[in-house]
């Protein structure tokens, strides 16, 4: 069995029934993800895209695990596909997105793995609903909280 760390998920849907898609997902988080806190469900603009899309469902989760970052993710892959997650072309409208955001103060720079998301200090749709329920979480690239990089962003 693994050690047990704090990993962050960020949730989001903006294709067919945007909070079945994440309750469901908060739903098969729950059967890996120990003490699982859920923030709100925001509605955000895309941001990002090449095309009109329609607005987004978001959410944040954070938990406790004891599998892999890799294997995590894979979970977080089969939760989406489950949902029929398609991937046509960067950044397309989806059913479900997943991301591991953090995962304890690990820094991964793998193929197909980089946590902390590369991205996720600049986007206020994961920062505002991850801020709510683990303000205190600390980026370990930067050394900065949630809240103070949600105050920033």
């Amino acid at each position: 069995m693994g050690k047990l760390v704090v990993a962050a998920i960020s949730l989001g849907s903006n294709l067919g029934d945007r909070r079945g898609h994440l309750d469901f997902a908060v739903s098969e988080l729950r059967t890996f993800l120990g003490h699982p806190r859920v923030s709100t469900y925001y509605e955000t603009e895309p941001v990002g895209t090449s095309v009109v899309q329609p607005l987004f469902l978001n959410a944040a989760a954070v938990g406790e695990t004891t599998l892999s970052a890799r294997d995590l993710l894979n979970a977080l892959r089969a939760v989406e596909d489950a949902r029929q997650r398609q991937r046509p072309y960067p950044n397309a409208p989806r059913t479900l997105d997943l991301d591991l955001i953090l995962f304890g103060d690990s820094v991964i720079e793998e193929a197909g793995l980089v946590v902390p998301h590369p991205r996720f200090r600049e986007r206020r749709f994961v920062l505002e609903p991850l801020a709510e329920i683990a303000p205190d979480l600390i980026d370990p690239r930067t050394g900065a909280s949630i809240a103070d990089l949600r105050k920033n962003a």
